[in-house]
Order: C-alpha cells, then structure tokens, then sequence
C-alpha cells in the first residue's frame, strides 16, 4: 500500500491497544500472505473449461462500488500467462487482498475488466497470479499498467486491534475533551507505524478558509477508541499540538 495510496485503497499497522466498539473492525496489513491452498486453486482452474473462469469486459455500471486499488500490474511473469503485481502496500502486507481475493477487477485507462484469481503467491517482493482467461505471456503484457481492485467485503478480517486504512479515511477525530480535531484526511506509513493526517477548516492570515492539518500517530498511546458505527476515534490529543 514507501507504500504508494494513488487512490482511497486501504492499508495500515494496527494501534496497540486501542480499543473498538460495534462492528468487528477489520485489521491491518501485517500479517505475511499465505498462499491459496491447492485444493482451492485447482478447483478454480477446473472451473477455466466451462468458461466460468474466464475474462470478462465490465461497465461503470458493473463495477463493484466497495471496490478498492490495491496494486497494479507491473509485468507478465513467466511464459504461461501469469501476471506480476506491484501491491501499494508491500506484499507482507497488501498481498493479503491480493492473495485471498476471488476475483480482480481491473482498470486500464477507460477500459474495464475482472477475472477470477486462479493461483496467487508472494514472488519477493511482489505478488504474482493466474488470472483466468489470460493463457499465454502476450495475453499478459497487455494488461500491463492496469489498476488492480479488490471488492472491500473479500478483504481478510484481522485482529480486533487493526484496521485497513481505508475504513478509518473521513472517520472524525475527537479528543478526550470532547473537542473535534477533524476528519481522517489520509493515512501515512512512517516506517515505525502508521500517522494519521487530519484536516480541519482553519483561515489563512487574509482570513480566507483553508484547510488545517494536523499529524496523529496512530499508536495505542494515542488512539483510544475506534468507533467505525459512530465514524469516530477518541483521541488523547490537544487542539493546540
């Protein structure tokens, strides 16, 4: 998902200890992808012969509206159709999706498309896939440069205590006073763990509205509460940080 976010697509660490409260929230990027399990992809690709697994051309109007970018495709991999994907976040992390995924979506310029996910394995420090429809190399070159996207409800649960990013994007930000700092604007990986960027309107020294920013680790020792219901975190944060 540094971790490229060209879209709203969703990556993060998780915040120790913070606590949560309605919905099982879903986690962060951390765990380290695991391979699809054999009996699962071979009866994907039995499925090829039926044409149930095949490529097919998708409008506005057929595309997923929870979809989310996770990666793009970057090369053909191999001789045998195989594609090589470039996750936004590494592939310990955004691989996940990719990995886990039933189905990519994929958007190349105006031009719309899915496929099942036949096979899908880490390959150092990309991801790469069988795609149904896609049978030899030259088939695979041409989705080079396509976007790839993960429908939001075929991203794997985590663990109570993380979150993918993009379910904490436009969340409100709250102090333990009460005081709203703003809304969750982006997300940024510093290496160490993730920060929240938050906007708030503000006025410029003309008086003109403008928009405020302000950084909040995401770390339990700041975060107290992620209320996804209530599209709010409790933050241990002063205004005038």
């Amino acid at each position: 998902m540094s971790e490229r976010d060209s879209s709203s697509s969703g990556r993060a660490k998780a915040a120790p200890r913070a606590k949560t409260s309605g919905q099982a929230p879903f986690g962060a990027f951390v765990r380290k992808p695991v391979e699809r399990a054999a009996g699962r992809a071979q009866a994907q690709l039995a499925e090829a012969g039926s044409g149930v697994a095949e490529m097919r051309a998708e409008t506005a109007e057929s595309w997923p509206a929870d979809a989310v970018e996770v990666g793009a495709i970057v090369d053909a991999y191999g001789l045998k159709g195989w594609v090589k994907v470039a996750a936004h976040a590494d592939a310990g992390r955004g691989g996940d999706a990719l990995l886990s995924a039933e189905r990519w979506w994929l958007l190349k310029g105006h031009e719309r498309k899915s496929a099942p996910s036949l096979q899908a394995k880490t390959h150092g420090d990309s991801v790469v896939a069988h795609l149904g429809g896609v049978t030899d190399r030259d088939v695979a070159q041409a989705l080079r440069g396509s976007r790839v996207y993960i429908r939001r409800s075929e991203f794997p649960a985590l663990k109570a205590d993380e979150f993918y990013w993009v379910d904490l994007l436009g969340l409100d930000v709250v102090n333990i006073a009460g005081v709203n700092l703003g809304k969750v604007a982006d997300m940024i990986d510093n290496g160490a763990h993730s920060v929240m960027r938050i906007e708030y309107p503000a006025t410029d020294k003309n008086g003109k509205p403008v928009a405020g920013e302000r950084l909040i680790p995401f770390v339990g020792v700041f975060v107290k509460t992620v209320d996804q219901a209530a599209k709010q975190i409790i933050v241990e944060w002063e205004a005038d940080y």
